[in-house]
């Protein structure tokens, strides 16, 4: 009977152990999501500093070297650089994939993981949610819930996947969370926590600094429109491009328009420019993060290819114009300051010429962009 006692009481407590410690991985694929797991580190952080026990790694699918992470980055989102680069740089979405497959495999294979978080829906971000549902580890979806409802992008068959495989659902709001038990999700996976992107900006309000480049420019706040290009299928039709610029131009006033431009989408404008045979926007350096909050909230408006840089518009009640013909936050449209207007140029001048006229919708914030996304993720986790 000792024995069994004995046998029994490391039974207990080795399963005692197991409840209460969390190994948690957090997969991070390109520069947006540090921004939206930063708030989950520092939740994680705060409960570890309350005494639960608690650990997490940082991963990026990446490479060291980087360019787009700057290194503010971290210093202005109050986070550690990533514990593990698995160094995939691939532009080759089908490469990049299996190169983060089998060096993520790896990773789990020599790091004790428990909960696996990944985040939004890119290629890197599938390939880890295979690989963590393979190792039989809790698969966790930040962001979950969105749709295009477009099949031939990539994207959407990602998101399709990611989903799919999850054990937890953190959405962002009841569209998403629609989404997700439309499409078979238990609802007791499904979890609308709010938007975690809005964590950020609420612990970053008081922080965020003016970009020298401002005084240089001489750029007065509300007087000028921020432009941002990302999206490859927008860079690559140059045709299009030229004619959405012509329409900026002709719409604008008297209003400078900025653009803060790297890479292809520098090339493409400046290409652009030079056949209209002026400079329609004013190309500037990126910024860094604290900088950038400062340059669009203080902005007349905003003209963007980027979800999280229209969430941040409405959140800051700026006039955000999304060249896209959805969103994958259908409140920014239907409460928030974002308008869609596609690829379409006629689109893009007609919305313009509103907001440089002061003519813009009313607008208000969505339900639970109260900055707690984050706490609300974390207790979810050590609950389940």
């Amino acid at each position: 009977m000792a024995a069994f006692e004995c046998g029994h009481y490391f039974f207990i407590t080795f399963a005692y152990i197991i409840l209460i410690t969390m190994n948690i991985c957090i997969v991070c694929g390109a520069r947006p999501n540090f921004i939206k797991v930063a708030p989950v580190i520092r939740a994680i952080e705060s409960a570890k500093a309350q005494g639960k026990d608690l650990s997490y790694k940082l991963v990026y699918s990446g490479s060291e070297d980087d360019p787009t992470l700057e290194g503010s980055l971290f210093e202005d989102l109050e986070i550690r650089r990533p514990d593990v680069y698995l160094g995939a740089t691939c532009q080759n979405l089908n490469e990049l994939t299996g190169e983060v497959m089998a060096s993520f495999e790896i990773y789990l294979q020599q790091t004790p993981t428990d909960t696996v978080i990944v985040v939004d829906d890119l290629a890197s971000t599938m390939a880890t949610a295979i690989v963590t549902k393979k190792q039989g580890l809790r698969l966790v979806h930040l962001a979950a819930g969105t749709r295009s409802f477009d099949i031939s992008m990539p994207k959407e068959i990602n998101r399709l996947v990611i989903d799919g495989l999850s054990d937890i659902l953190f959405t962002a709001g009841i569209s998403n969370n629609s989404i997700a038990t439309r499409e078979g999700a238990e609802l007791s996976k499904v979890y609308m926590v709010g938007n975690v992107l809005i964590d950020n900006l609420r612990y970053n309000r008081n922080r965020i600094v003016k970009p020298a480049m401002m005084d240089s420019l001489g750029l007065v706040e509300k007087q000028y429109v921020v432009f941002t290009l990302n999206r490859k299928a927008l860079i690559s039709n140059r045709k299009n491009l030229l004619s959405m610029i012509e329409a900026v131009d002709r719409n604008r006033g008297e209003v400078k328009i900025i653009a803060p431009l790297r890479g292809l989408a520098k090339e493409a404008v400046e290409a652009c420019q030079q056949i209209i045979g002026h400079q329609v926007l004013t190309i500037i350096e990126p910024l860094s993060y604290l900088e950038f909050y400062y340059f669009t909230a203080n902005a007349l408006g905003i003209m963007t290819d980027s979800g999280n840089v229209a969430e941040e518009a409405t959140f800051n009640q700026v006039p955000c114009i999304t060249l896209n013909s959805y969103t994958e936050h259908e409140e920014t449209v239907s409460l928030g300051t974002n308008v869609l207007v596609g690829e379409d140029a006629e689109q893009l001048g007609e919305a313009l010429a509103k907001m440089v006229s002061g003519t813009w919708k009313e607008s208000s914030l969505p339900d639970r962009w109260d900055g707690r996304s984050a706490e609300r993720i974390v207790q979810i986790l050590m609950e389940e």
